[in-house]
């Protein structure tokens, strides 16, 4: 009796304090305390600034040599397009309307990793399972963005429309992966920046989650739940529960265990990226299904996750 009370103590501890922000975000943009204005600005604010320090002076600090793991990195990308792969079929075997197909498969496989995924990792596991998480963040960012403008364009056959050019440099240009790579090579070089630097970056460090959850909370609205259709509920079930249960379940039978494989579960169980409304709106995607989407995946991950966190701690494999 013991044991299962410390695991659901464990468990709480991971995830209520995420979910907990995110509702008071959402309790706070609903009362009013904060505006549509500030949410935009503070999203920007965190992509560009604070994040960026996170994940950057995180990487500087950490030990490359325990927590890169190239085995890791490729499983999780070559899940990441099986997961793609999977979902297209399925959208093309549902035949569903081209401004819905996209929407729905980008649903079902990207996950809002830099922000619910790795603050999930860094609950459970500190400062390693945020730097693990922040590696993993720096290659599936690139592959999110490629597989989502391949499933937006795709069902309109206006592939060779898209100026891939201009993706490619704002891919160079995102500040998440410019942090990354640039602390990789400074931990590789053994280069530390000046004490200064290093303090200025954990102040924006420290708030970076509780503003991104925040916002994240602020961005829901719950009146689309209400209009939740098969297709929502479809991407969000396989989102949450078939990929996450498919990839976790391979990833142990690879050999994957202990912060490797729990921090691979934290980020394919991620809920949808809010990113994936801005580019289901910009490219003649369903900007009404992406959203209720995101609103259905984040208020049931709650469930989805504690559940993978209490059963892997309960099975002693993450």
């Amino acid at each position: 009796m013991s044991s299962f009370l410390d695991l659901l103590i464990f468990t709480s501890n991971v995830t209520l304090p995420i979910f907990i922000i995110v509702f008071l975000g959402w309790f706070l943009r609903r009362t009013d305390w904060l505006t549509d204005s500030f949410i935009h600005a503070g999203s920007k604010l965190v992509f560009t600034i604070t994040l960026p320090a996170l994940l950057f002076t995180k990487i500087i600090e950490s030990d490359l040599s325990s927590v890169f793991d190239t085995r890791q990195v490729v499983y999780a990308m070559l899940a990441t397009v099986v997961g793609f792969l999977c979902t297209w079929w399925l959208s093309g075997a549902m035949k569903m309307l081209p401004e819905n197909r996209g929407v729905f498969v980008q649903g079902a496989f990207r996950g809002n990793m830099g922000i619910v995924g790795l603050a999930l990792c860094m609950n459970m596991y500190g400062a390693e399972g945020l730097a693990v998480g922040s590696i993993l963040l720096a290659f599936l960012t690139l592959l999110y963005n490629v597989l989502s403008v391949f499933a937006l364009t795709l069902p309109f056959n206006e592939d060779q429309r898209f100026n891939w050019s201009s993706m490619a440099t704002d891919m160079i240009k995102n500040p998440l992966i410019i942090a990354i790579m640039l602390a990789l090579v400074l931990n590789l070089l053994q280069l530390t920046p000046p004490a200064v630097i290093m303090k200025s970056g954990e102040y924006f460090s420290n708030m970076t989650l509780p503003l991104a959850l925040l916002c994240v909370g602020g961005s829901i609205n719950l009146k689309t739940l209400k209009d939740s259709s098969r297709l929502a509920l479809g991407a969000t079930s396989l989102k949450l529960v078939g990929l996450p249960l498919l990839f976790t379940l391979g990833a142990y039978l690879a050999g994957f265990e202990g912060v490797a494989l729990g921090t691979l579960f934290l980020m394919f169980a991620s809920p949808t990226a809010t990113a994936s409304f801005v580019m289901a709106k910009a490219m003649r995607g369903n900007a009404e299904l992406a959203a209720t989407i995101i609103a259905l995946s984040t208020v049931l991950s709650l469930l989805t996750v504690s559940t993978g966190i209490f059963l892997l701690r309960a099975l002693g494999v993450a």
